[in-house]
């Protein structure tokens, strides 16, 4: 088996490899298909074409919506493992990342709700609970943005020292916890110029891949809110596309550090 296809396999049998190949793949569609039925007048077979793209990737957003009905345990362990962030260093990480873990373990049963209602299984409107939803997602995107500008700000400072002393030849040490693994645990990394780099060029990815999710987070708030409703399918896609491709290189060059550590 080519080197390529047992690395897909991998990333496949995890669920949260499987979660970023389906939301790429369901931001794609988004994006080909948004801007394929942009050409209905000049080709009715491209516009056709378009329209079962948008529907592929409706049902593949329906199925990661199904799937995160699971996610609530395993967020509640984590926010309950971090507490009020009692081992992290610095208090503004400390608060941010708590209210981080607020706005997602809130996210959660709110989404469950609308999905609930949208497959009547309850006696309630979706409306609401959408939008409730998306708001908690939104400042959790928010939260993360600001929480790695803190992050950055902090290995900037670090990286100052690094190559301050001695021409950066000696190792300093910066605990940096890994958000959603190990979180009691400060993960301690010798800080030489190269590492403390590629940290930073890794919360500049995290900073681009929220920004973009938190624009099309606007677009699904109600009319009149920023420019919220304002996007055209293609768009959205693109902007998911865009988060989508950085989480899935995120998660081959943390899969990679852990190998290399090992």
């Amino acid at each position: 088996m080519q080197p390529s296809v047992e690395s897909l396999v991998r990333l496949l049998e995890s669920y949260r490899g499987r979660d970023k190949v389906i939301r790429t793949a369901c931001y794609g569609s988004q994006l080909v298909g948004g801007a394929l039925s942009r050409r209905a007048e000049a080709d009715n077979s491209s516009h056709r074409l378009g329209k079962r793209l948008l529907l592929f990737s409706a049902q593949l957003s329906h199925c990661r919506t199904v799937l995160r009905l699971f996610d609530d345990l395993s967020m509640l362990a984590y926010s309950k493992s971090y507490g009020f962030g009692g081992k992290e260093e610095d208090a503004g990480l400390r608060w941010l990342s708590v209210l981080n873990n607020v706005a997602d373990q809130l996210y959660y049963p709110c989404e469950h709700i609308a999905w609930a209602a949208d497959a009547e299984l309850i006696k309630v409107k979706s409306d609401k609970w959408w939008v409730l939803s998306t708001v908690l997602w939104g400042s959790s995107l928010l939260l993360g943005i600001l929480r790695s500008l803190r992050v950055l700000m902090l290995l900037k400072k670090t990286l100052n020292r690094c190559e301050s002393d001695e021409g950066g030849t000696s190792s300093w040490m910066l605990a940096v916890r890994k958000k959603k693994k190990c979180p009691d645990e400060p993960v301690i990394v010798s800080c030489s110029p190269s590492q403390l780099r590629r940290q930073m060029r890794g919360e500049i990815l995290t900073i681009l891949s929220s920004t973009v999710d938190l624009s099309n987070a606007v677009h699904w708030m109600p009319p009149g809110f920023l420019w919220a409703g304002r996007f055209p399918p293609w768009l959205v896609g693109l902007m998911g596309t865009i988060s989508s491709l950085v989480g899935l290189i995120q998660m081959n060059a943390g899969d990679s550090e852990e190998t290399d550590s090992t």
